[in-house]
């Protein structure tokens, strides 16, 4: 962000009474020193004029903003009665902002100051006055102050990392402008579908801005001049200044050659990288909004703030913006920000009367949402004509622009191996100071020129701190993350390869991950008078009723061109029944059957294609969908058979929140016994109930009814049992990591069983491991919270085992052992049994049924027992934990997706031994290449002292040498070296500051020192 803004004229209104007499003078006065210390400007409360006056009753809490050089200002006298008008050229200037909203923290910001003219109804303090400068002459600094009864609203803001915060009166602080519109209920979302007038979005564009995500691509001159002030060619440029001195011409030509030839490099892909984000990023679309008076007009999509309501064209396009869907539907693909591969179904934001009240949330409401940066396959529209939805947020508030955010700022890397290479270096700096002052002890004894020993005292630490460390300390990660590159694995932050070189631990996902995504369906488990039957492998020969309409019915698959697209589980449920899906406005005829207006038709097989036995002829109508929710863990559709049929509501879901809510005696006295048997055999298991709906008999009474008065009381319909097929490369790849001793835990949102099951089959829990489940429960009125253990395969005196870890934890020293818990589970030990938590963590393997934040929260926990943790998913719901592990790596064929750190195209967990031998080896690496250098530099350090002692130097051929042809080609050669076939036991150190690190190199230096030291006193003691 350089350059300046757009011209602005302020205008302000005519003033009634004369402009108080404005002083030219310079800036030493009596009565205050005006402006104050070169560059700072300061921001006093509104009605205040610059440079002393009177002061209003509204006061800000002055805040200090430190800028650089800039124009210095006269003053500017009116003549009074006539309006005022100037233009401003407001340009931006790198600032450093101190003030009680950040507090103890100083910034490096771009900071954009207007002084704007603002609507009232923005909710400014009334009143105020307005200081105005123009540059002069630098022989003065002077102010103005204007003061006026009719005083205009100000509005004051700064942008950082790209977001804007404005000054709010009422807090008395700076606030993102984004938090303006929060707790927004799902009713105040609704009421902006008729859009906003004009001259709202006037005032809304000058509180929130362009929406634009800006990612700036710097000049290759702006960029020579930040690499050659870099430290590194700073000191570059001192030490061939240094050798040209000494006459080293050759030396030093050279050095200069590779700075050069390096600096070019650096330029050339730090540009193109620059680049490759901004056309990533960039977003300039025509948008249709809707006026308040409905008006429909074409902007850019660069002029949208939050509250517009745009209209979504039926072949879809890249969203510019989050924005919230009221009516219609959506098919999204949202694989750059998630990873996720399949599209996804977006359904309108309820408005019923439960729903209006429901605080807006982006994650909440997830499925509701049109992210930024997305791209919309296809719209349709149902009740009205148009797909409707309200822009939420813009630019950089935006999840897309928070994801760019924290590529172009993000949070430093707390790696000991870093921060110890800052204290070597520091260490070695303290040598050179001892040997400069060796220097010119030794040179003013051989009474040299003063301008020889201060020349040869400089270049002593040109020597013991070598100018080419740092470079030599990437040159491993470079050639990593080309290897990387090779394998199909993406990585958007390299100083990441180094820190999974010390993974200790890895989160996996379940399905899609460990398992197959598409999962094959094994049977259907019917009921009959509320008892289970016998499973029927083949769905299509079950008889019409709920459960058959259920499995062809309740899913979110929708048709494109002519082809079925959703999420596989719910593909290959529908493709089990081997019912027809067609959209619900493609026969004229479809309303008339149905006797209201549907949004999509499941129709039967043909009759040849149908098993033997009876017919299925009647098909089913979809008038409502509830989407799938990972909070919710389940999803339903309001469905309704032809003619006159009542409309019933069909779920599907975890069967234990299934059960839930459905009726207590419509659920079978052996559903849990059932649900155990398949479970525990690793099969997937869903729960389905269906509810007739007396109240709902059109289209428009579907879409009314809220979801939360739909999902109850509802009657249980069976189960669906699904094979949940292990990938072929997971347990080979688990087993190399426990080989490793990489600690393997899974993180999963299926049922506890089902995922203890898959763990017992890739070896995450060997055979000889006894699991235990966690059980946990919050306190009841009754009750104190409790917390048990319990045998995952419950043998004789279960019971008394389930309290022995109350006996002085004897319980916990058993083993071999691990933990299962669920997401209640999970939840529960951590509000009421943080003492336990940690011992808990250290021994679980298995976290089912967890919710998205409670992965991210997992992660963390595991970090704070100082774990290096590593998490690799494939879908949104790990976006998270991806983003809060050390190491994150999503399994998606996006390349350019921004989930995590690392991207692979291979679609299973190889990958992660791959990033980990990648890690230690560019890791090894760096150790490596920086013992040599450093131990390069103390030896050259050595046999210069010792020459001076005999007033005499190395050439400036030796130092091509030594400095060229042998250092430069080993550390070439070094850097390039691959990573091991397998993962070994062993890890790399982590840190500089180590027994053996600093052991072999003290001990080679001191050997090299004693074998030239014991070399110089032989030569001198020969009689020649």
């Amino acid at each position: 962000m350089s350059g300046c803004l757009p011209l602005i004229t302020i205008r302000l209104p005519k003033i009634k009474q004369r402009w108080l007499a404005c002083f030219r003078r310079p800036y030493r006065n009596e009565w205050e020193q005006w402006p104050p210390k070169r560059g700072a400007l300061l921001f006093t409360s509104v009605g205040r004029a610059l440079g002393g006056g009177r002061t209003s009753s509204h006061h800000f809490t002055p805040s200090v903003l430190d800028i650089g050089s800039g124009p210095r200002y006269a003053p500017i006298v009116s003549d009074g009665n006539t309006p005022l008008s100037y233009s401003l050229n407001v340009s931006m200037k790198i600032c450093q902002l101190r003030m009680k909203s950040f507090p103890a923290c100083v910034f490096s910001l771009m900071v954009a100051v207007h002084s704007l003219q603002v609507d009232r109804q923005l909710g400014a303090a009334a009143g105020g006055s307005v200081a105005l400068a123009v540059g002069e002459e630098d022989e003065f600094k002077d102010t103005i102050q204007l003061q006026n009864k009719e005083e205009t609203n100000v509005l004051r803001y700064f942008v950082f990392e790209g977001i804007r915060y404005i000054w709010r009166e009422q807090s008395m602080d700076f606030v993102k402008v984004c938090s303006l519109d929060e707790g927004l209920t799902c009713g105040e979302v609704h009421k902006f579908r008729s859009g906003l007038s004009q001259s709202e979005h006037n005032s809304r564009k000058l509180i929130y801005g362009n929406n634009e995500i800006d990612v700036p691509v710097k000049s290759y001159g702006y960029l020579l001049i930040e690499e050659v002030l870099n430290p590194f060619y700073i000191f570059q440029v001192f030490s061939v200044i240094l050798w040209l001195c000494e006459k080293y011409y050759y030396f030093a030509a050279c050095i200069l050659i590779i700075s050069v030839v390096s600096i070019s490099v650096s330029l050339y892909e730090t540009r193109k990288q620059s680049v490759t984000l901004h056309n990533m990023v960039k977003m300039m679309v025509s948008v249709t909004v809707r006026r308040a008076n409905g008006e429909e007009l074409i902007v850019n999509s660069l002029d949208l703030v939050p509250g517009d309501c745009i209209l979504l064209p039926p072949e879809g396009l890249l969203m510019p913006c989050d924005a919230a869907l009221l009516s219609g539907e959506c098919m999204v693909n949202e694989s750059m920000l998630t990873g996720e591969s399949v599209p996804e179904m977006k359904t309108p934001l309820p408005d019923g009367p439960s729903g209006a009240d429901t605080v807006y949330s982006s994650d909440a409401h997830r499925r509701h949402t049109l992210f930024c940066g997305t791209q919309i396959i296809q719209a349709k529209s149902y009740l009205e004509k148009e797909v409707i939805a309200v822009v939420i947020k813009t630019g950089f508030c935006t999840v897309k622009g928070n994801l760019i955010s924290s590529i172009l700022h993000p949070k430093p890397i707390r790696f000991k191996f870093y921060q110890d290479s800052f204290k070597f270096v520091l260490v070695l700096s303290i040598f050179a100071v001892i040997g400069t002052i060796y220097s010119v002890v030794i040179h003013i004894t051989y009474k040299d020129s003063v301008r020889d020993i201060i020349i040869t005292a400089l270049d002593v630490i040109t020597i013991i701190v070598p100018p080419a460390l740092p470079a030599a300390m990437t040159v491993g990660t470079i050639y990593a993350q080309s290897r990387l590159r090779k394998k199909g694995i993406f990585c958007i932050s390299p100083p990441r390869i180094n820190v999974s070189g010390k993974i200790k631990m890895v989160c996996f996902d379940k399905t899609g991950t460990l398992t197959e995504e598409g999962l094959d369906v094994w049977g259907v488990i019917p009921l009959e008078n509320f008892s289970f039957l016998p499973i029927i492998h083949e769905p299509r020969s079950l008889p019409e009723g709920h459960l058959l309409y259920s499995l062809a019915a309740c899913h979110s698959v929708t048709l494109l061109n002519g082809h079925p697209i959703g999420d596989l589980m719910d593909l290959k449920m529908l493709e089990c029944t081997g019912w027809i899906l067609e959209d619900g406005d493609v026969d004229p005829q479809t309303k008339d059957v149905f006797g209201t207006k549907v949004l999509s038709v499941i129709k039967p097989p043909s009759l040849e294609e149908q098993p033997h036995g009876p017919k299925h002829l009647v098909p089913v109508g979809v008038l409502q969908r509830f989407p799938f929710s990972s909070g919710l863990q389940r999803m339903s559709v309001i469905a309704k058979l032809p003619g006159d049929h009542l409309s019933e509501l069909y779920m599907k879901g975890a069967p234990e929140m299934v059960a839930s809510l459905c009726k207590p005696d419509t659920v079978p006295p052996d559903f849990t016994a059932m649900l155990r048997q398949y479970t525990q055999e690793g099969y997937r298991v869903l729960g389905f109930a269906h509810k007739p709906l007396q109240s709902v008999r059109t289209f428009e009474e579907a879409q009314s009814i809220s979801r939360s008065s739909a999902e109850q009381d509802l009657i249980f319909s069976g189960f669906l049992v699904m094979k949940n097929v292990l990938k072929p490369e997971t347990a080979p790849v688990i087993y190399s990591l426990r080989k490793a001793s990489i600690r393997t835990v899974m993180v999963t949102g299926d049922n506890m069983l089902t995922a203890v099951n898959v763990a017992k089959s890739c070896h995450l829990v060997e055979a000889a491991e006894k699991v235990f489940f966690v059980n946990a429960s919050p306190p009841t009125y009754s009750s104190s919270a409790t917390l048990k253990f319990i045998p995952s395969e419950p043998t004789y005196g279960a019971e008394a085992t389930e309290g022995l870890y109350q006996q002085a934890g004897v319980f916990l020293d058993r083993g071999p052992y691990c933990f299962a818990m669920n997401g209640k589970s999970f939840a529960a030990l951590s509000d009421y049994f943080p003492d336990l938590k940690p011992k808990i963590l250290i021994h679980a393997a298995v976290f089912a049924r967890m919710s998205p934040d409670q992965k991210t929260q997992l992660v963390h926990d595991f970090q704070d027992l100082n774990y290096c943790v590593g998490m690799c998913g494939d879908g949104a719901n790990d976006c998270g934990a991806l983003k809060a592990a050390d190491v994150g790596i999503s399994l998606s064929d996006a390349e350019a997706s921004v989930a995590s750190p690392f991207t692979s195209k291979l679609n299973n967990i190889e990958c992660v031994p791959i990033v980990i031998r990648e890690g230690r080896c560019s890791l090894e690496t760096s150790f490596e290449m920086f013992k040599y250098m450093a131990m390069y530099s103390l030896n050259q350090f050595i046999s210069v002292l010792i020459l001076y002692t005999v007033n005499t130097n190395l050439g400036d051929f030796q130092f091509l040498l030594f400095d060229l042809v042998i250092t430069t080609t080993v550390a070439v050669l070094m850097a390039r070296t691959g990573p091991a076939s397998q993962l070994g036991l062993k890890r790399p150190l982590g840190t500089l500051i180590s027994i053996p690190v600093l052991g072999s190199l003290i001990i080679q230096t001191s050997m090299i020192f004693v074998v030239q030291l014991l070399s110089y006193f032989l030569v001198r003691s020969q009689p020649w």
